[in-house]
């Protein structure tokens, strides 16, 4: 028999259904077996890693077990998903041939790997081959399964690499925090190898913007007119208010046209799709750990490529033309015939062979998805036209003019070709109106402006910039990113879009840059991912790269002070709960957990002021605060449904006066 091994159920069941036209499928221990009409070829599907490497059980107890001990422990292979297991090892006793069709990356070749070893335990004999596509679709398919290949033993074991090292330096550093802060149980801290310089750069920016100090500044604006109107700016910016009047006052009643320059400027087209461009770009609209899952999708069911690329360029195999033309019946139909008019595709900087830039490869309708499947699915449609269709042009008009010796310079732009433009409906086309000009003419001067200005402090990182950033770094990889990012929001770390951190995140970050700063630089996470590049060509073995991994955690272990970095985690978590000032005595209120949670104040016993909260939800103190009684907002995340904001005097105020109104009543 002939046992074809995928990822998922629903693309077991699809690519049975390509190769074998008629399929019957058989439960086996409760999961789906799809076989062919004659009996002698079957496909099943795992559920992504079926095992999982973990610390054996000895080492769970976090209170008992020194720290250096895990570095070097003999970590254990567990079997998360029996009943698939129990499928593969029936199956495998009836198979003498064995083709992994998992996801064709590092992760995807180690989920086929760890279901060949299953496999191989029970029939050690077994031919195995490997199938690698870039969509599910007839085709590709069958094209993949015609042309099959080796397993890549060497792109699963730099997987496993990472797997191995990523669970070191969770478990290490996650104890250490934990342990040395008190926060245990549920409200453990985690400290990772990608999470941790991820969240510095976020704590930091913040930093930058609560200590930036605003430089006030001035800006001189004038409207002048020939025939019409316009507004220009002075091309200085003044830091002294009385450089700024003295130039204000030499600005006459007439001005000369200095210099004017009319051209036409092509706008290049976006470049191809790959994970991290479409997770900033799909991330202005939905958290990137959705859009992913959503691609995920739409990629199993057989509408776009796989989602999981660095590759910016479309290899010379892809037929772009004939994937255009799919679309003419569809209602991408002017798009389509913009790109046909063109198809010269735009092309990144990054080339790799493992899979194409993410496109579509089946058209479908509104009515074939869910509201949020068709919002990713039309991205990826109309980015992938854009990068076919003709460039933009732009008539572009820039003049300067001298106002008795002030300069001052203005723009204007005007769409002439729209190009890629009508097709990417999601970056908007703004003009700019400025009437064309001739060197020396003369203008009025109809009025002006002096205006004082303070400089801004930087924008925090949105889930967009926060990944290109991650990308830029080499932190995490295209699979893992989104995945981070979720983790910073359900930690506590980090909250909102743009993205703002907590102060339990500033008390982490704070302790770990003074006694471990190390752990919070990108360089190790930097040089992990060069090394697995290396375990990918055969070059570096997987134990030197685990050792040099435990060197490092060990020599952390050994510099830094436990005790120390607990008082300022603390410290932080404090400044966490804290929501105002007692207006009894005067002292801090805080969040509090005693039958219940609710606000109290640090004077008790002396002081027994309180305020209740509601009892279900993630509460979180944001940055605002009441402008009745200067307390911070508090918001409250349910399990499920919306957040809500409120002021917990506000309300307690609220709530009295509703009880005295009924009681009266």
């Amino acid at each position: 028999m002939w046992l074809i091994v995928t990822e998922k159920d629903n693309t077991a069941r699809r690519i049975a259904s390509i190769l074998f036209g008629s399929v019957s499928t058989k439960k086996i221990n409760g999961i789906n077996v799809y076989y062919s009409k004659d009996g002698n070829s079957a496909v099943v599907g795992l559920k992504g890693h079926i095992v999982e490497l973990d610390y054996p059980k000895e080492y769970n107890n976090w209170s008992k077990v020194p720290l250096k001990s895990l570095l070097r422990a003999r970590l254990v292979k567990r079997v998360k998903e029996r009943r698939i297991a129990q499928t593969l090892e029936k199956l495998a006793k009836e198979a003498d041939r064995v083709t992994i069709a998992t996801d064709y990356d590092r992760e995807g070749e180690l989920i086929g790997f760890e279901a060949l070893e299953i496999i191989k335990r029970v029939n050690p004999k077994v031919r195995v081959d490997r199938a690698k596509y870039s969509a599910i679709t007839p085709s590709e398919i069958r094209n993949a399964f015609k042309n099959r290949t080796e397993v890549n033993y060497n792109l699963a074991k730099a997987a496993e690499t990472r797997q191995i090292v990523d669970l070191m330096w969770g478990a290490v550093l996650t104890r250490l925090i934990s342990l040395s802060s008190g926060r245990m149980g549920k409200d453990f801290l985690s400290v990772g190898r990608v999470q941790s310089p991820t969240l510095r750069f976020i704590v930091e920016r913040e930093k930058e913007i609560r200590e930036f100090v605003p430089t006030p500044y001035w800006e001189i604006t004038a409207v002048f007119k020939n025939s019409e109107k316009f507004e220009a700016k002075h091309v200085k910016r003044f830091l002294k208010k009385e450089e700024a009047e003295k130039a204000f006052a030499r600005i006459g009643r007439e001005a000369t046209v200095r210099k004017f320059v009319e051209k036409e400027v092509v706008e290049g087209r976006p470049i191809p799709f790959n994970t991290t461009e479409f997770l900033r770009e799909a991330g202005k609209f939905m958290p990137p750990d959705r859009a992913m899952s959503i691609a995920e999708n739409l990629y199993m069911n057989g509408y776009i490529s796989y989602p999981r690329t660095d590759n910016t360029v479309y290899p010379k195999s892809l037929n772009l033309k004939a994937i255009v033309k799919q679309f003419l019946n569809s209602e991408f139909r002017k798009e389509a015939e913009i790109a046909l008019s063109h198809m010269k595709p735009s092309r990144g900087k990054r080339e790799t062979k493992d899979h194409p830039p993410i496109h579509p490869v089946a058209v479908a309708s509104r009515n074939d998805l869910s509201k949020d499947e068709w919002r990713i699915y039309e991205l990826v449609v109309r980015r992938f036209l854009a990068t076919l269709s003709p460039e933009a042009i732009w008539a572009v008009r820039q003049v300067e003019i001298d106002a008795n010796g002030e300069v001052f310079k203005a723009s204007g732009r005007q769409i002439v070709r729209m190009g890629w433009r009508e097709v990417y409906t999601y970056v908007k086309t703004e003009e700019t109106h400025l009437p064309k000009l001739e060197v020396g003419q003369v203008l009025q001067v109809l009025s002006k402006k002096l205006h004082e200005k303070k400089t801004k402090p930087p924008g925090r990182y949105t889930m967009s910039s926060i990944i290109k950033l991650m990308e830029k770094h080499n932190l995490g990889t295209k699979s893992t990113r989104h995945e981070i990012l979720k983790k910073l929001y359900t930690r506590g770390y980090v909250r909102g879009n743009p993205i703002t951190p907590t102060e339990i995140a500033f008390a982490v970050i704070d302790a770990l840059k003074k006694e471990a700063e190390v752990i919070t630089l990108p360089d190790m996470t930097a040089k992990l991912e060069q090394d697995m590049d290396r375990i990918e060509e055969g070059r570096l073995d997987q134990k030197e790269v685990v050792e040099e991994s435990a060197r490092f955690l060990e020599n952390v272990l050994e510099k830094v002070d436990a005790e120390e970095l607990g008082k300022v985690i603390r410290e932080g978590i404090k400044r966490d709960r804290v929501v105002g000032i007692c207006p009894e005595c005067g002292k801090e209120l805080e969040i509090r957990k005693a039958k219940g949670r609710f606000i109290g104040c640090t004077g008790y016993p002396e002081c027994r002021f309180t305020l209740p909260l509601p009892q279900k939800g993630r509460i979180e103190v944001t940055a605002k605060k009441c402008d009745k009684h200067g307390m911070s907002i508090l918001r409250i995340r349910p399990s499920k449904g919306k957040s809500w904001t409120f002021c917990p005097y506000c309300s307690y105020l609220e709530w009295k006066e509703r009880g005295r109104q009924d009681s009266s009543g």
